[in-house]
């Protein structure tokens, strides 16, 4: 299993842009996993963000982030990140990064994924 912790929340208005960054650590292999982002808002479910290919080679948008956020990945550092533009007030909740052993980055669903960070908020004001 994987150990994550993700960072680079905070505060930001409307229209604005953060990065966030997931760390990875632990005896298995960070490249061979594929990565995801989720995020629940208060009172809300848990839904997928995004997800990324342990190769890189697919990126997969939630359809209310498609355009606005980028999934990309660093295999080397062992870290995954979301670049977040133009944000939205309905952007603010708790963002959480996943990993995904088995899947090739096409998995949405929250039982998919093995391992989870801690959470980390975003809070977009109007």
């Amino acid at each position: 299993q994987v150990q994550l912790v993700e960072s680079g929340g905070g505060l930001v208005q409307a229209g604005g842009s953060l990065r966030l960054s997931c760390a990875a650590s632990g005896r298995t292999s960070f490249s061979t996993y594929a990565m995801g982002w989720f995020r629940q808002a208060p009172g809300k479910e848990r839904e997928f963000v995004a997800a990324i290919s342990w190769s890189v080679g697919s990126r997969y948008y939630a359809d209310s982030v498609k355009g606005r956020f980028t999934i990309s990945r660093d295999n080397a550092k062992n870290t995954v990140y979301l670049q977040m533009n133009s944000l939205k007030p309905e952007d603010t909740a708790v963002y959480y990064c996943a990993a995904d052993r088995w899947g090739d980055g096409t998995r949405r669903n929250e039982a998919a994924f093995d391992s989870w960070g801690q959470g980390t908020q975003v809070t977009v004001s109007s």
